[in-house]
């Protein structure tokens, strides 16, 4: 693995920390971009990476994604992120967990953990034994998920008013990619509304129950992306927008809940020159972490919910600003929550 500060995704990040535990098995990684605004904080991600430069490159992005997406959410916090390296079984025990409650411990508040994929509420009640700086917790928020949903949801109508000329959803075509607790969330929410729905999920099965409960179409994840619709919406993995999959795309739109959906960032600018409007993934998603984040202020249902409320306008001020400079709207959205978190 190349050493972090050479990896091109190494952006002037405070802390990064290998950990291994050889009793438990656990190897992870603790990546720290930024404690400007407030303790890093983001969630814990379980993976089985056949590289582990790509669990660098997570940890890294993932990170710096998390800093920009609490900025641009108003939250007292900086962003932080974890990986643990699963093998290819993927064995996740109690002792690896309580290993990695250590380490969180150990950085001394610095790192507020939470839930990310292959990470479940009972996993962050095991780390909350071992370490007060966890997230998320029954009572405290609980998954994410549905927030991240209902946050991507009023993204995606503020997206086809702007791009489409009504957030009226009867008869929009949109297509999901991922239904899972966030792409499935969402799906539910559109159909309410009348969408015509296409969706995908690498579990074809459960992209197939939820199709036959919602009378969506569906097709598979690696065509998802291409099929006619009017707003597309990458709720799984990230790195899906790439130059080889953004000319296949016939929507209007791209908004959706996966983090990095851009493979480099510089397909922003495909998208704009293409005339699809883009909804940058940590302004659109971050409905999860303002509701995982509620014990930092003591907020409440109604303040939480108050503030997943403004990520329309939050879009719309970064919409605005592409269309006056030029800029694609990722850039644009990054040089604004660079600001807020001093290196602008």
């Amino acid at each position: 693995m190349t050493a972090f500060w050479a990896e091109p995704d190494f952006d002037a990040h405070e802390s990064v920390t290998l950990v291994h535990d050889r009793a438990s098995g656990l190897t992870a990684i603790i990546a720290l971009h930024s404690t400007h605004l407030g303790p890093a904080a983001g969630g814990t991600r379980f993976w089985h990476y056949s590289d582990p430069a790509g669990a660098m490159r997570d940890a890294l992005r993932l990170s710096r994604g998390m800093s920009y997406k609490n900025a641009m959410a108003g939250l007292p916090a900086g962003g932080g992120k974890a990986v643990i390296l699963a093998d290819e079984q993927r064995i996740k025990t109690p002792e690896m967990l309580a290993a990695f409650g250590d380490a969180v411990d150990a950085l001394g508040g610095r790192y507020i953990t939470a839930q990310d994929v292959g990470i479940s509420e009972a996993d962050m009640v095991a780390i909350a034994h071992r370490t007060a700086h966890a997230a998320g917790l029954p009572g405290q928020g609980g998954d994410p998920g549905p927030y991240t949903a209902r946050g991507v949801y009023l993204g995606v109508k503020a997206a086809a008013a702007r791009a489409l000329g009504t957030d009226d959803l009867r008869g929009v075509r949109i297509a999901i990619q991922g239904v899972g607790s966030v792409g499935g969330g969402l799906a539910r929410y559109l159909a309410a509304e009348g969408a015509v729905l296409t969706l995908a999920d690498i579990d074809q099965d459960r992209a197939a129950r939820l199709a036959g409960e919602l009378g969506a179409a569906v097709t598979s994840a690696d065509a998802v992306l291409g099929v006619e619709a009017d707003i597309v919406c990458p709720c799984a993995l990230g790195a899906v927008l790439t130059e080889a999959s953004i000319p296949a795309i016939t929507a209007r739109v791209v908004a959706g809940g996966a983090n990095n959906q851009l493979a480099t960032g510089s397909e922003g600018a495909l998208l704009r020159e293409r005339g699809i409007l883009y909804a940058p993934d940590y302004v659109i998603n971050a409905g999860g972490i303002i509701n995982v984040l509620r014990h930092i202020d003591g907020a409440g249902d109604a303040e939480i919910n108050a503030r997943i409320d403004r990520i329309p306008e939050r879009l719309e001020a970064v919409w605005q600003e592409s269309e006056a400079s030029g800029l694609p709207a990722n850039v644009v959205a990054d040089r604004m929550a660079q600001k807020l978190i001093g290196r602008g």
